[in-house]
């Protein structure tokens, strides 16, 4: 791996020590720069779990990707810096219930302490969560809490009623990259995933977020949020441009 041109690509210029300040720098700059999305879905192009194939869409043609490319692709640069990184398998809390397992890959970061790492899930703690810390972890003003089980821990949020909700479990068994294979298979082909019912494109800003779901574009500042339907494919190839830096050819 290029591993200068992929600190280019997210805008890191810290330091690369094996701490836990390095690592939360990578991941928040990563969230600021690389956008969660599944726009190729709905261009009809295959999304491989290979690396190279990988590094070519998310750093040099300057994309994003969901879970399994982002949190994939991250855990090699981790890995080429030295820290030691476990892919997990979890499980998204919908519907009133979790699904099946490698649902969503997550990471596992081992330092003096462990952390949990998690660039792939679109609107979700901004810089990593320690492991084996059980009470309220506070990231850029929401609270999150990790809660063990028997098998499971749980990841919850705090909602604006201020009551914990279920984001996803995983457990803490590493995995192989191509155990999620079949899942990501499935959430780019399957009509029951919510990855091919509409197109979406969000990252992280310093004060907010902005997303672009089919044609609304969404942008929290300051917590205050204002919603815009933009009226055709070229406004919409413009705002994937302007604000994400996204280039496609035309979509279906």
């Amino acid at each position: 791996m290029d591993v200068n041109s992929y600190l280019e690509r997210i805008g890191y210029k810290g330091p690369l020590d094996l701490t836990a300040d390095t690592l939360s720098g990578l991941h928040y700059a990563h969230l600021l720069n690389v956008p969660f999305e599944n726009l190729d879905i709905h261009l009809g192009q295959p999304i491989l779990l290979n690396e190279d194939h990988l590094f070519e869409k998310i750093v040099t043609h300057r994309r994003g990707g969901f879970c399994y490319e982002l949190n994939g692709l991250f855990a090699v640069l981790l890995g080429e810096l030295g820290f030691k990184v476990d892919l997990l398998s979890a499980r998204v809390f919908e519907n009133g219930e979790f699904g099946p397992e490698f649902d969503h890959l997550t990471l596992r970061v081992r330092l003096e302490d462990d952390w949990l790492v998690d660039v792939g899930y679109g609107d979700n703690f901004l810089k990593p969560l320690r492991l084996f810390e059980t009470g309220a972890q506070v990231r850029s003003g929401i609270a999150y809490r990790l809660e063990p089980g028997s098998s499971d821990w749980k990841l919850l949020e705090m909602d604006g009623q201020s009551k914990w909700r279920s984001s996803y479990c995983f457990r803490l068994n590493p995995r192989r990259f191509s155990d999620f294979n079949n899942m990501c298979h499935y959430h780019q082909t399957s009509p029951k995933s919510h990855f091919t019912q509409k197109r979406l494109c969000t990252r992280a800003t310093l004060k907010g977020r902005i997303t672009l779901r089919d044609r609304r574009l969404i942008i929290t500042k300051d917590g205050q949020r204002s919603e815009k339907v933009l009226v055709d494919e070229k406004e919409f190839s413009s705002v994937l441009k302007n604000y994400f830096g996204i280039r496609l050819p035309k979509l279906k």
